[in-house]
């Protein structure tokens, strides 16, 4: 099975992280391969730019799907570009961010994340929402370090992190934490041995989820919401952003 990881910024850095994030836990016999946008955002921290980056998503999806891809991992917390990479793909498509919601929840009655930076929060909160764990998630909490910092994550994200996750432990009782944001899978050795409780990295859950779809034969439904985009024509609209069924 080929799985595509798709980062929705236009920074190589987290494209390579969350390559060897997802390498470190695919099965023997899966290939993993990883794609950022030709032009667009280096971060994605507001929602003008989760807007401008989803179009990057759409360009990485159609790019996969031609390339005869597999399935699909977004590797932006907050799972950016998700449902318009649904609409295009056969295959599954994993958030990272579901992906971490709906592996805490199998081995933790309560949970916290810690994402960055503060306004990103709202990110997070959509998708508990959306996949109704708003009541096993104590609190979204956030470190004040702008998500481009963690190319240098030792220094600028570590201890941050640590102090915040201490406050979910004991003040929100979180028995997991999540890591709200992609390119932070080094950490986590360190942060379990500080925190003493299990630390989820979404994009490595995210590829084994993916993995278990494909494997149980799984793909995109294509019956009603997801369904291939409506062929029309959009003008202004670079070729491979165009909408129209992907596969026959």
């Amino acid at each position: 099975m080929h799985i595509k990881i798709v980062n929705p910024n236009t920074t190589s850095f987290f494209t390579e992280a969350c390559l060897v994030a997802g390498r470190a836990v695919a099965a023997e016999g899966t290939r993993l391969s990883a794609g950022q946008p030709s032009s667009g955002t280096p971060s994605v921290e507001c929602h003008v730019e989760e807007a401008v980056a989803t179009l990057g998503v759409i360009e990485q999806v159609r790019a996969g799907e031609a390339a005869g891809v597999d399935g699909y991992v977004i590797a932006c917390f907050g799972d950016t570009g998700i449902e318009a990479a649904r609409e295009i793909a056969a295959g599954p498509v994993v958030g990272m961010t579901e992906a971490a919601l709906f592996s805490a929840a199998l081995i933790a009655p309560v949970f916290s994340i810690v994402t960055l930076p503060m306004r990103t929060r709202i990110f997070a909160e959509r998708v508990l929402w959306r996949t109704g764990l708003e009541r096993r998630c104590a609190r979204v909490r956030a470190i004040d370090i702008d998500v481009l910092d963690c190319e240098d994550e030792a220094v600028e994200v570590f201890e941050p992190f640590v102090s915040e996750a201490r406050r979910a432990i004991l003040e929100d009782h979180a028995e997991a934490i999540i890591l709200g944001c992609a390119g932070l899978q080094p950490l986590i050795g360190r942060l379990e041995a500080a925190l003493g409780v299990p630390i989820i990295e979404g994009v490595a859950a995210a590829v084994k989820l993916a993995e278990s779809l494909l494997s149980l034969r799984l793909g995109t439904s294509k019956r009603g919401a997801w369904g291939y985009p409506i062929d029309k024509t959009m003008t202004g609209v670079a070729p491979a952003l165009t909408l129209g069924k992907s596969r026959p």
